[in-house]
């Protein structure tokens, strides 16, 4: 009888950051998922599956693989060869932490494996290890713990305050055909901010996390506005300054630029269908094809297990 390999699955949302005010710091998970299964291996094998991650390499060069890899050097310790595959529902360069849930991920993964030689690291090193890789912590903070998150960073040492996502909150995301890459969406923003501007977006992130924390959601309409990176990108993103100047006629309690962009979400106390059909009508007029979901926020972060396969069987 052949005998069982162990595989290590691991299954990580999706995030939208900033939330309007709360640039780099605000976070939440979104029910989209990348999984990935992987194992120890005489020779690294990458399989991706599913439209998605076309185009991505399948070698030594993949993200999550590249990950595992790191990991290991932070413990002095050559990376195994390993067999990994890997799909993905969150569509690359459009706003909702792609890169975050594959850091993540292979993080997770490395972390397994690496247990079964030496310590692994803690679930707040791991957070560490993402938010300097990534380079700020809303994304990888909300992947790793779900739910909505407040996130600090001193480029030392980040923290990260999960709050429950209330139970009404629901979210209506429109996800644009085109991507639209991080580096240029950051490019787009000033060097230099007004003390004017910098207050507004504090004092409007205070009234949104107040907002979310007291379950007190009709306090979003006035929460959610910001002055320093969605002005700047709004020629990046056509629709998006309709969508936010006129999302509460059709149910939306606030609209926000998601992430970097180009996708689009509205927060709303329960579903609103017409604010759906809004949403996609404006992308349509600008001659863009989106993809509108419509969900509650994931409240539960990244999850790992471990399966056993037998030799020459199917998963």
């Amino acid at each position: 009888m052949s005998q069982p390999e162990m595989w290590v699955r691991i299954r990580v949302p999706a995030s939208t950051a900033n939330l309007g005010p709360g640039f780099d710091s605000l976070g939440m998970a979104l029910p989209l998922f990348t999984t990935i299964q992987v194992r120890r291996s005489v020779r690294t094998k990458v399989v991706l599956q599913g439209p998605v991650l076309q185009g991505l390499p399948e070698n030594e060069d993949n993200l999550v693989v590249q990950m595992i890899g790191h990991l290991f050097a932070l413990r002095n310790l050559e990376p195994p060869p390993v067999e990994l595959v890997m799909e993905s529902q969150i569509p690359l360069t459009r706003g909702l932490g792609s890169s975050a849930a594959a850091i993540i991920g292979g993080l997770l993964a490395g972390n397994v494996l690496l247990a079964d030689q030496e310590k692994p690291f803690s679930t707040d090193e791991l957070f560490q290890i993402a938010t300097r890789l990534e380079g700020h912590p809303d994304n990888v903070g909300a992947s790793l713990y779900g739910g909505l998150v407040v996130t600090i960073w001193d480029g030392q040492r980040a923290y990260c305050q999960k709050l429950m996502p209330p139970a009404s909150l629901h979210v209506t995301l429109a996800v644009p055909s085109y991507p639209l890459p991080t580096e240029r969406a950051r490019g787009a923003l000033p060097m230099h901010y007004s003390k004017e501007d910098a207050v507004f977006n504090l004092s409007h992130t205070g009234f949104l996390v107040a907002a979310l924390a007291s379950g007190k959601l009709q306090m979003l309409r006035h929460a959610m506005r910001d002055r320093l990176h969605q002005p700047y990108r709004a020629a990046l993103v056509p629709g998006m300054q309709e969508i936010l100047e006129r999302g509460q006629e059709y149910g939306a309690l606030g609209c926000a630029l998601s992430g970097a962009g180009p996708s689009v979400l509205a927060l709303s106390e329960g579903e609103q269908p017409e604010l759906a059909r809004f949403m996609r009508q404006v992308f349509l007029e600008k001659g863009i094809e989106a993809q509108v979901y419509s969900f509650r926020p994931w409240s539960d972060g990244a999850e790992v297990e471990r399966e056993e396969v037998l030799e020459g069987s199917s998963r």
